[in-house]
C-alpha cells in the first residue's frame, strides 16, 4: 500500500455546515493535513443530537465526529485581532481554504477573499455557501430541506394527494462536499497552472440530481405528475415490496426483466401477456399489477428473492434497516465501516468509498475535541502554488486523456465532470450498442429518424466529449481501444463486473497494456464477492443503501426519493476517485485498480442513521416531514394546484418572525409555543394555522414574505419549473445551445464559479454525435491513414449511424459500449 495521495497537502477549514466538513473529510482521510478553525465555545456542530459522551462531561454530535475524522482543531475567531492573525499565519503554509462563511460575512472580514488574494496569491480558496454568491437566492436562508424543494427534489415524492415527503437531514452535505471536492482536487493537481479559486454552493449541487427529470420535462415538454408512494419513473413494478422476511427492492424496466420477474414468480403467462409487455403499459396498470404481484412475493424472504434475482439478471436489491445494513457481510469484506473516536467515545461509520487499491481512505479514525491542537507547533509545509491562475492558463486538468466506456447516468456524470475542467475524454459507444442514454425504444424511429441524436438526458452528460465507436466484438475493434489506452492517463466503465472481463478487459489486461492507467470500475456492490453480479439502475442502489428504510412516515413502506439518486451520487464519488488516482499517478508513477461499489457511495449519506445505530443500537423513528430539532417544519399547501412551500423555524426568532409573516400576534405571544419543545408539544395546532394561512397565498408570495422575515423557506418545485427559474438564469446554469439533429435546447452548467465571476464555464464542445470524432482521434492520435478509416468504416467496425446489434458471437458473449 503506497503513501495517502494528499499526504503533500495543508488544508485549512473556515466556517461551519455539512458540506464544509464532508469536503474536509475527503482531503483528511486521504491524508491531507486539514485544519479546523473554531470560535470559542467549538463549531455549533458538535451540539446537534444524537450525542455521544466524549468523557470529562463533554458530549459530542456523532455525524459532526464522522465528519471530522483526522483533522486538527485550533480556536479562532477571524472577527477579532488576534483570531485573525493567527488564521492568517495558518493560511500563509497553506495549499488550500475551504470557507463555509456567508458571503456577506466574508467580505467584511479580516479574512476576505479579496485581502487573500492580493496579498497571498499561491493560496487556492474554494467559497462554499447554500445559493452562491450572485443571483437572487444568495442571501435566502436554508436547510437541507428548503435547499431540495427549490432543487426540485421534493414535489415528486410522495402520496399522489400529497405532502411531498422531506428525507431526512444528512445528504446535501454530502453531495455538497463532493460537488467542492472535485474543482478544489482539480485546481491542487493543475497547480502549475496557478492558485484558483472556486465558489460552489448546494442548490447548484443538488441540480446534479434532479437534471434526469429535468431532462425528461424538456424532452416531452411537462413533468410527470406524482405518481404515488413508491412508483418509480415510468414503469412497474417499482419500489419495495414485503416479502416472508425483508423488504424487496424491484426495478422492471426492459421487456426481457419483465418476462424474467414473472419467470421468477413462477408467472410465466403473466410474462406473455402482451397487455403488460411494454414499461408504460405497466406503469398505467400498475394498482392490478401490484394486487398479482405483492401476495406472490410474500412466498419467500427478501433474500431469497434477492438471490434468485442475480441469476435471472432483474435488478432487485434487499432493503435493509441499519441494523441489516451494518451486520451485512457484503460491506463488511470490503471495510466499508470502522470505528470514529471522539474523546472516550466510540462507535462506526461508513468509509470513504473511493476504494483505492494502492491508497485506501483512513478507516475513518479520531475527530478532535474543540481547540485540542490549540499552542502546538506548526510543521513547515511546502505550499504547491506560487501564483494564482489567470484567465490566460488552461483549465486544471488540461492534458489528461481518459477513455470513457461508461453508459447511462453515472459513469457518464463521472466523465463529464473531468472533462468540463480540461481533460480530453474519449467516449467510445459501437454502432451496434450506443450509449443507452441516447434511447431505449429501438423501434423504427430509432434508426430512421435517429432519434438517438435527440435525447436530452444524453446532451446533458456528454458535454465537452468526444466521441468515437468501435465494434468491441472484432478484434480490430479491440486493438484500437487498445492503442488509446497505451497512452491515456484513465479508463472507467460501469458495466456489471463480468462484462470486460468477457471482452479480455479485464483490470489486469489493462494494466498489463499501461501500469500507469487509473482503472476505475463500479459495479454495484463491487468486483469481487457473490453480489459482484448485481445488475442495478441508480433506484436498486437507493434500496440496496437502506435510505428508504429511513425516508417517509412511520406507517409508510420504505419510501424512496424517485430521482435514481444511485446515478449521479455513484457517478461523483468516481469522479473524486479518478482525481485521488491521478494524484497518486503523479506522486509515484503509478496506475491502479479503483474498485468503486455504487451502494458503499451511498452509504454516506445514510451517515447520521449509521451512526445512531451504532452508537445506540438503535435508529430513531421516522418522522415524516417532520424534524428532530425544527419545529414547525413541512411542506404545505398554497393557493393553486398542487402548489407546495417547505418551511422550517431553526430557533426562537424564527417563530416570532413566523408568526409575524401569519398575521398571527396570539401565536407569537403564546407562551406554550415560545420554546421548541413547547411547539413539539402542539405541532398539529401549529401545522393547521400554517395551512390556513398558506390558503390563499402563491408559493412565490409566501416564500419571498417568509425570507423577507427571516424565515427558511422555498417553493417545492417541478423539475421543469427549473428551466424557468430566475435564479439559475441569473447565474448562468441555463446554456442555450444548437446542436445537428437536435436544434435548439438548453443545457445545464457546472455547479461552481471560477474566481469571482457570476456565470459557470462555456460549454465548449456539445455532446458527440455518435462516432463524430472517428477521423479525428483515429488518424490524430493514432495515426491511421484515410484509406484504414475507411476500410474500418466499410466493414463497420466504425460508423456514424446506429444499427442493430449482430448476433451475439460465442467468443465474446455480451454487449460493448
Amino acid at each position: 500500500m503506497s503513501a495517502s495521495p494528499l499526504s503533500h497537502l495543508r488544508v485549512v477549514e473556515l466556517g461551519s455546515g455539512d458540506t464544509l466538513g464532508y469536503c474536509g473529510k475527503l482531503f483528511a482521510d486521504f491524508g491531507a493535513e486539514v485544519f479546523k478553525i473554531e470560535p470559542p465555545g467549538g463549531d455549533p456542530g458538535r451540539r446537534i443530537p444524537p450525542l455521544a459522551n466524549a468523557g470529562a462531561g463533554r458530549h459530542e454530535s456523532l455525524s459532526f465526529a464522522w465528519l471530522n475524522t483526522n483533522k486538527h482543531s485550533i480556536t479562532a475567531d477571524p472577527e477579532t485581532p488576534a483570531g485573525a492573525a493567527r488564521i492568517l499565519a495558518l493560511l500563509a503554509t497553506a495549499d488550500l481554504l475551504l470557507d463555509a462563511r456567508h458571503p456577506g460575512a466574508i467580505m467584511a472580514s479580516p479574512v476576505s477573499h479579496t485581502l487573500l488574494r492580493a496579498n497571498d496569491p499561491g493560496l487556492a480558496i474554494t467559497a462554499i455557501s447554500p445559493f452562491g454568491e450572485h443571483g437572487p437566492y444568495r442571501n435566502y436562508l436554508a436547510t437541507e430541506a428548503v435547499c431540495r424543494s427549490l432543487a426540485g427534489l421534493v414535489k415528486l415524492v410522495g402520496a399522489v394527494e400529497g405532502p411531498p415527503v422531506l428525507p431526512r437531514d444528512g445528504q446535501v452535505g454530502v453531495i455538497g462536499g463532493l460537488t467542492a471536492f472535485i474543482p478544489s482536487l482539480a485546481g491542487l493537481y493543475g497547480h502549475g497552472h496557478g492558485a484558483r479559486r472556486f465558489a460552489v454552493n448546494d442548490l447548484a449541487a443538488m441540480l446534479q440530481i434532479s437534471e434526469f427529470d429535468t431532462g425528461l420535462a424538456l424532452e416531452i415538454g411537462f413533468t410527470r405528475p406524482r405518481p404515488g408512494l413508491n412508483r418509480f419513473g415510468r414503469g412497474y413494478p417499482s419500489g419495495a415490496f414485503a416479502t416472508r422476511h425483508g423488504w424487496l427492492g424491484v426495478t422492471v424496466v426492459t421487456p426481457a426483466q419483465w418476462i424474467a420477474f414473472c419467470t421468477m414468480l413462477d408467472m410465466p403467462d403473466l410474462g406473455a401477456d402482451p397487455k403488460y409487455a411494454a414499461m408504460i403499459h405497466r406503469f398505467m396498470h400498475a394498482d392490478e399489477l401490484k394486487a398479482i404481484i405483492t401476495p406472490a412475493l410474500l412466498k419467500k424472504t427478501a433474500r431469497e428473492w434477492f438471490e434468485m434475482g442475480i441469476d435471472l439478471r432483474i435488478p432487485l436489491a434487499i432493503v435493509p434497516d441499519m441494523e441489516e445494513l451494518l451486520a451485512q457481510e457484503v460491506h463488511r469484506s470490503r471495510g466499508a465501516f470502522a470505528p470514529v473516536t471522539i474523546g472516550s467515545a466510540s462507535f462506526e461509520g461508513p468509509v470513504l468509498p473511493q476504494h483505492l487499491t494502492r491508497a485506501r481512505p483512513k478507516p475513518n479514525g479520531a475527530a478532535p475535541l474543540a481547540g485540542e491542537h490549540d499552542g502546538r507547533a506548526l510543521p513547515a509545509h511546502a505550499r504547491l502554488a506560487t501564483r494564482a491562475a489567470t484567465p490566460q492558463d488552461a483549465l486544471p486538468l488540461s492534458g489528461l486523456r481518459i477513455i470513457d466506456l461508461t453508459m447511462g447516468w453515472a459513469g457518464p456524470t463521472a466523465t463529464r465532470q473531468m472533462a468540463d475542467l480540461g481533460a480530453d475524454v474519449i467516449k467510445v459507444e459501437s454502432c451496434q450498442y450506443p450509449d443507452w442514454f441516447r434511447g431505449t425504444d429501438t423501434r423504427p424511429p430509432y434508426h430512421e429518424e435517429r432519434t438517438y441524436e435527440k435525447m436530452y438526458w444524453f446532451q446533458m452528460n456528454n458535454r465537452n466529449k468526444r466521441g468515437i465507436t468501435l465494434d468491441l466484438t472484432t478484434e480490430r475493434g479491440l486493438d484500437l481501444l487498445k492503442r488509446l489506452l497505451r497512452d491515456a492517463d484513465a479508463v472507467i466503465d460501469n458495466y456489471a463486473a463480468d462484462v470486460m472481463p468477457r471482452l479480455g478487459l479485464g483490470v489486469e489486461q489493462l494494466l498489463a497494456i499501461n501500469p500507469r492507467l487509473v482503472a476505475v470500475t463500479m459495479p454495484a456492490f463491487g468486483m469481487t464477492g457473490p453480489w459482484s453480479g448485481v445488475r442495478a439502475y441508480g433506484s436498486t442502489l437507493e434500496q440496496a443503501s437502506g435510505l428508504p428504510s429511513v425516508t417517509g412516515d412511520p406507517d409508510d413502506p420504505p419510501t424512496m426519493l424517485h430521482a435514481a439518486l444511485g446515478d449521479p451520487v455513484g457517478g461523483l464519488n468516481a469522479a473524486a476517485a479518478l482525481l485521488l488516482g491521478f494524484m497518486h499517478q503523479r506522486n509515484t508513477g503509478e496506475g491502479q485498480h479503483i474498485d468503486l461499489s455504487q451502494v458503499e457511495c451511498m452509504l454516506p449519506l445514510l451517515a447520521p442513521s449509521i451512526l445512531e445505530q451504532s452508537a445506540t443500537g438503535a435508529t430513531g423513528p421516522r418522522l415524516g416531514n417532520r424534524h428532530p430539532r425544527y419545529v414547525p417544519h413541512g411542506c404545505f399547501p398554497t393557493l393553486g394546484n398542487d402548489q407546495w412551500v417547505t418551511l422550517a423555524v431553526r430557533c426562537d426568532d424564527e417563530w416570532r418572525a413566523l408568526c409575524g409573516a401569519m398575521r398571527r400576534p396570539d401565536l407569537a405571544a403564546d407562551h406554550e409555543l415560545a420554546t421548541a419543545d413547547g411547539r413539539r408539544a402542539h405541532e398539529d395546532r401549529i401545522d393547521a394555522a400554517i395551512r390556513r394561512w398558506l390558503a390563499d397565498v402563491r408559493p412565490d408570495i409566501a416564500m419571498v414574505t417568509l425570507q423577507n422575515a427571516g424565515v427558511p423557506a422555498g417553493i417545492a418545485k417541478l423539475p421543469q419549473d427549473l428551466a424557468a427559474d430566475p435564479h439559475l438564469w441569473s447565474v448562468g446554469h441555463w446554456q442555450p445551445s444548437d446542436r445537428p439533429l437536435m436544434g435548439p435546447h438548453l443545457l445545464p452548467s457546472v455547479a461552481y464559479r471560477e474566481g469571482d465571476t457570476r456565470l459557470p464555464y462555456p460549454i465548449v464542445r456539445l455532446a458527440p454525435t455518435l462516432g463524430q470524432h472517428n477521423h479525428e482521434v483515429l488518424h490524430d492520435l493514432l495515426g491511421l491513414t484515410d484509406d484504414e478509416i475507411a476500410a474500418l468504416e466499410r466493414d463497420e467496425v466504425i460508423g456514424t449511424v446506429a444499427t442493430p446489434p449482430k448476433p451475439k458471437t460465442k467468443k465474446t458473449g455480451g454487449k460493448t459500449g
